[in-house]
């Protein structure tokens, strides 16, 4: 089955109607046309491909710099979110409860370094919305458990179970006084520790489990898996995706976890996903399950939109109020600039065409 018939499936199991003159985005061979201009001058960074569905159907489809629609771009961070439906799948299936503590499933790695009774009280929760009790920041250098310490370490679940508690200096909010109780702090290798959970939780190779229960199902079928020299894959960044498999995750959160007439994630779990859970100080944005959350400014007024967000200012847009999913990837990796332009595309061109 096409992308296309896969999408058109998928709208028309959950009520949408597919491709109503796109009534809910504006789009023209003209507004293509300047749009591509811009993108090739370098406008908004080095951009490799841009995919935009409405109600499903693909509107606008374009590729850059060498990138074709059989390109697997690096998604760096976008995979965060990805391995938060797994853990979905891994709930859906009986596995593994949400607010139960994770300690249990690494007993191998205890005693933990610098132990705390707050470390057994770790859930799922904590790890998705990034609010645990672990020092952890990947925004901080000087941070004891940024993901580039972790890198350059074999065994990475020890790494995060023996990091010492975070503190709250007098600029950070203490999750007592924070709005949904919880202080975010962004951190990678607490997204491992999640997928590690899934699998010692399932009982299975989470790269067979992630095939089988959400690539699979959504006809995914090319995939790069970073990978470090044990072996163990990557699944906090870094997963090879093309544009149209990105829009395929977009999809299946828009369309409340149903894809091409099967239900894959459960719809509870969909809503809670894109539920604000914490508040990420200094970007003005709200966090979900591993789900970047804004409400932005479009031609009909203010909207909520869910992201996933990786390095380079790679991004997958869903607004579920107008029936949308929009890729934008790029290789614009740590530049000062990379989510600037991204945000810059998303504002001035799309946001203006939604209608």
């Amino acid at each position: 089955m096409s992308l296309r018939s896969a999408l058109l499936s998928a709208c028309l199991l959950a009520g949408v109607t597919a491709n109503p003159a796109f009534a809910d985005f504006h789009w023209s061979p003209e507004l293509e046309a300047a749009t591509n201009t811009r993108i090739e001058s370098g406008e908004f960074g080095t951009v490799t491909s841009v995919l935009v569905l409405s109600g499903g159907e693909p509107v606008y489809e374009a590729y850059f710099n060498g990138a074709d629609a059989s390109t697997l771009h690096n998604t760096r961070s976008v995979t965060k979110t990805i391995t938060g439906m797994l853990v979905g799948l891994a709930v859906a299936d009986g596995a593994l409860d949400p607010e139960a503590p994770l300690a249990p499933l690494f007993a191998a790695e205890q005693p933990f370094e610098n132990d705390h009774p707050a470390k057994h009280q770790i859930n799922a929760i904590d790890l998705m919305t990034m609010s645990g009790p672990m020092e952890c920041d990947d925004w901080n250098q000087f941070s004891r458990g940024n993901e580039e310490r972790m890198y350059i370490v074999e065994d990475w679940p020890s790494f995060y179970w023996d990091l010492p508690l975070r503190g709250f200096p007098s600029w950070v909010t203490p999750p007592s006084e924070a709005q949904y109780g919880r202080s975010h702090s962004y951190c990678t290798a607490g997204v491992q520790i999640l997928g590690e959970a899934v699998q010692r939780a399932t009982g299975r190779d989470i790269r067979s489990y992630a095939e089988t229960r959400l690539l699979e199902p959504l006809g995914v079928t090319d995939v790069g898996w970073p990978e470090t020299g044990s072996g163990r894959i990557h699944l906090g960044g870094g997963l090879e995706l093309s544009a149209q498999s990105l829009a395929a995750f977009g999809e299946l959160q828009r369309l409340g976890g149903v894809y091409a007439g099967q239900r894959i994630l459960p719809e509870a779990w969909t809503v809670a996903s894109v539920e604000p859970h914490a508040v990420i100080e200094g970007p003005g944005f709200e966090y979900g399950y591993l789900w970047w959350l804004q409400d932005r400014e479009t031609a009909v007024g203010t909207t909520p939109v869910a992201m996933m967000n990786g390095n380079g200012g790679n991004r997958v847009w869903v607004i579920d109020e107008h029936d949308l999913t929009i890729v934008l990837t790029k290789i614009d990796f740590g530049t000062a600039t990379m989510h600037r332009e991204a945000m810059m595309f998303f504002q001035e061109i799309i946001a203006p065409n939604v209608r």
